[in-house]
């Protein structure tokens, strides 16, 4: 039986929340979610939105990750992370639940 926990979100994401509000003024929620469709059959929606009654709340003083309950299962044991490359910078998923994904890196299968 393999042990699930919920998504994590890691230091460098919250720091970049924590940037992102400094310089905008404004703390805003950044929402992760699961939506059908892609190359591959599912695609991550990453966004700034407000929370829903029934969202799970991943927080660090401030600043919050929100997760639907839908999208919850499809990201049990994933880190949400932050990452800068010579391509840009981006929220990105590690989640140990992809078996495939697709060669633009936005679509994945499970």
């Amino acid at each position: 039986m393999t042990l699930t926990l919920p998504p994590r979100v890691s230091d460098r994401a919250f720091a970049r929340l924590a940037e992102i509000a400094e310089d905008t003024g404004e703390v805003k929620a950044l929402r992760v979610a699961v939506d059908g469709g892609g190359c591959s059959g599912f695609q991550y929606d990453i966004r700034f939105d407000e929370p829903a009654a029934d969202d799970l709340v991943l927080s660090k003083g401030e600043h919050k990750v929100l997760i639907d309950p839908v999208s919850l299962p499809f990201l049990e044991n994933a880190v949400i992370d932050f990452t800068e490359e010579l391509i840009g910078a981006r929220f990105v998923i590690d989640n140990p639940n992809v078996s495939s994904s697709c060669g633009c890196g936005i679509s994945f299968s499970m």
